[in-house]
């Protein structure tokens, strides 16, 4: 197949050990016709002389240095956006500093998922494994995620993509007028421009192990609380129907366990019991075929664990999310 020509573009603020660590990943991918878009998103650490370190050696290096500016400051998007301006080719990939694919054929991979017709790839971005009860609860969060937006894409309804892992065109970007229409919120330079680009038929999915990136995972609860708060924060974004879907989806997961220990007692257990059993089995079956699917099997042995564990995660956000804002990205 015809390798098109793309545009891998990485925004990077104060990530110098990390584009040292895995730009390399980048540099070596096994494919004839790519440019990289390395941004440099007004770092305060040697960010910029790594990425001029690089650029000497490989010709394929572009360099954006952006500086801060007072109507975006510490804005993402603003830096993401002056990238995709500087990019030569149509086709986008997106990736972060300190993000690493999996296979040398990451770029093939992911581009053979457009077409005419598919002109958004969504994929998939998994985390290192560590032997920690946090690194557990990540991972099962992003396994999570992938599945509800892999199959809200396969429904005809794509809602989020992880730009980590995330190819558009640049027609797209510019026919939604970019990040325009959301650069005041501090996150959603993914989700919130899949919101506004995807349509029932120009998104695909690849669900094929050489398109997975793999990143250093949140070390510290703390961490990752931090992190979660961003993204969750531009949830109140969405479309309102998948606002309904997804709220009802957290909502009905929070209700389960409380009303099946309170009817086991009120009621019979003969009948509460298998009803209790089946939804077990159900969820068993879904997440082993997925986490299957993903590389992600081992979680399944935690899977009551983790579900209870992260819906009090998630709703220990949303009401501290309630009483105050949270930073930046960096």
């Amino acid at each position: 197949m015809e390798q098109i020509p793309v545009s891998v573009i990485i925004c990077a603020k104060n990530e110098e050990k990390n584009l040292q660590h895995f730009l390399p990943s980048i540099i070596n991918q096994k494919y004839s016709n790519f440019e990289i878009v390395l941004i440099n998103d007004a770092s305060s650490d040697d960010t910029l002389e790594i990425m001029k370190s690089f650029k000497v050696k490989y010709e394929n290096i572009k360099i954006v240095n952006v500086k801060n500016n007072e109507a975006f400051w510490g804005n993402k998007k603003y830096a993401l956006t002056l990238g995709i301006k500087a990019a030569t080719n149509e086709h986008l990939l997106f990736t972060d500093a300190d993000c690493k694919p999996v296979s040398k054929y990451w770029i093939e991979t992911i581009i053979q998922n457009f077409s005419k017709e598919k002109t958004i790839v969504l994929g998939y971005g998994k985390y290192k494994f560590e032997k920690t009860f946090v690194n557990l609860l990540v991972r099962f969060e992003t396994l999570l995620t992938a599945i509800q937006y892999f199959s809200y894409a396969k429904l005809r309804s794509p809602y989020m993509g992880v730009g980590r892992n995330l190819a558009y065109t640049k027609e797209d970007f510019f026919k939604t007028n970019g990040f325009i229409s959301h650069i005041q919120i501090r996150s959603g330079d993914d989700d919130l421009f899949i919101q506004e680009a995807a349509t029932k038929t120009n998104t695909a999915i690849s669900l094929d192990v050489k398109s997975f990136t793999i990143s250093n995972p949140p070390l510290t609860l703390e961490e990752w609380f931090r992190q979660k708060r961003r993204h969750v924060s531009t949830a109140s974004y969405y479309k309102f129907n998948h606002k309904v879907l997804l709220g009802l989806y957290f909502t009905s997961k929070l209700l389960f366990y409380p009303i099946a220990i309170i009817l086991l007692f009120l009621m019979s257990w003969q009948i509460i019991a298998p009803i209790i059993l089946l939804y077990f089995i159900g969820l068993f079956i879904v997440f082993g075929m997925s986490a299957k699917r993903l590389k992600e099997k081992k979680l399944v042995f935690f899977l009551p664990l983790l579900e209870v564990s992260l819906l009090l995660f998630q709703f220990s956000i949303f009401i501290t999310n309630t009483f105050s804002k949270p930073t930046h990205w960096k």
